[in-house]
């Protein structure tokens, strides 16, 4: 009977992926130590850095090779202060009056703990690429094109990130996939405790999630049995976000296009890959309207249909006889 039971439990362990990350890379202490979260944006930076450098080494863009790393820390600071405060204000404005008594102080600051938006990431880069252009005598929509051709990568890496967090989860699968879920369906084991009705229930349930997390298979399996399956919104979005926009980018830039050409596709792409991707994301923020043909519009959503109108007048807007830069496709020696 008992190898029976262990063998139901291996076997739903199989059809689902059970969340058990830590987010921590390693600890110091109980609460410090480098987190995943921080690795993988320096980890999109470095792969943008590498990109850029080709592209100004190569004349894709007007940025002079020597500019390469001023530029990419302009970026970095565009990515976590919009990053940051895109956050804040669409989904977490009660963090702006939060303070404690420990570092950092000011819930806003605490970036160490996730909390970062893609869009608020990329209007303090496009902030961030227009001053840098100014003061370097380079034609803002130029850099503006050269930030969105290495920004993909930064994205996938974050949304990796969101799954080692545990944050941003899935909708629920449909009721007639929950008794038998496909491998690919996620489950967090943290929702055992928010299903617990009684309080002595809660406690039985935080027990078996810390085990779970503490790598003990049986408490995965038991833990695994209680909470529903969910669709893997991380690892879409990661897709979305980051192979697949960047396909759309490289498709548009084969060869050399008008500046601001390539910013008007990223806004588009990105755009309408986040809605198609939002509709498998559990909404984190209250609906705010509901449209028969599109759904319920959330916050993420309402702001991937205006980063589609923008971009598209943004390609209709470009001059017709600016500056050409890019072009990917291979030159002759």
């Amino acid at each position: 009977m008992l190898r029976i039971r262990i063998l139901r439990r291996v076997t739903l362990l199989a059809e689902s992926l059970v969340h058990t990350m830590d987010p921590f890379v390693f600890r110091i202490t109980d609460t410090f130590g480098p987190r995943w979260y921080g690795m993988s944006y320096a980890l999109g930076f470095v792969v943008a850095w590498l990109i850029l450098r080709w592209l100004a080494r190569t004349g894709r863009t007007p940025l002079r090779p020597e500019l390469v790393g001023d530029f990419i820390t302009w970026c970095i600071v565009g990515v976590v202060v919009g990053g940051r405060l895109g956050h804040v204000l669409l989904y977490e404005r009660d963090i702006l009056w939060t303070f404690s008594s420990s570092f950092p102080f000011w819930e806003v600051l605490a970036i160490h703990r996730g909390g970062m938006s893609s869009h608020g990431g990329i209007t303090g880069v496009i902030i961030a690429c227009a001053v840098f252009a100014r003061r370097n005598g380079i034609a803002p929509a130029a850099m503006v094109d050269t930030a969105a051709f290495i920004t993909p990568a930064g994205l996938m890496f974050g949304r990796l990130a969101n799954w080692v967090n545990g944050e941003l989860w899935g909708k629920l699968l449909p009721p007639a996939m929950q008794a038998s879920p496909p491998w690919w369906s996620v489950k967090y084991p943290r929702e055992a405790v928010d299903l617990a009705g009684s309080a002595a229930s809660r406690e039985q349930a935080e027990h078996l999630v810390t085990m779970a997390y503490a790598g003990d298979p049986r408490a995965i399996a038991e833990v695994a049995a209680l909470v529903p399956a969910r669709y893997p919104n991380n690892f879409i979005q990661a897709f979305t976000d980051g192979p697949m926009l960047m396909l759309v980018l490289v498709v548009v830039w084969w060869k050399p296009r008008r500046a601001g050409t390539l910013s008007g596709a990223f806004l588009v792409g990105y755009g309408m890959l986040r809605f198609c991707s939002e509709q498998y994301r559990e909404p984190d923020s209250a609906i705010l309207f509901g449209v028969p043909p599109l759904g319920d519009v959330t916050s993420p959503i309402l702001v991937s249909m205006l980063m589609v109108v923008i971009g598209a007048a943004v390609i209709a807007l470009c001059p017709r006889g600016g500056q050409l830069i890019g072009g990917v496709r291979p030159r002759p020696a």
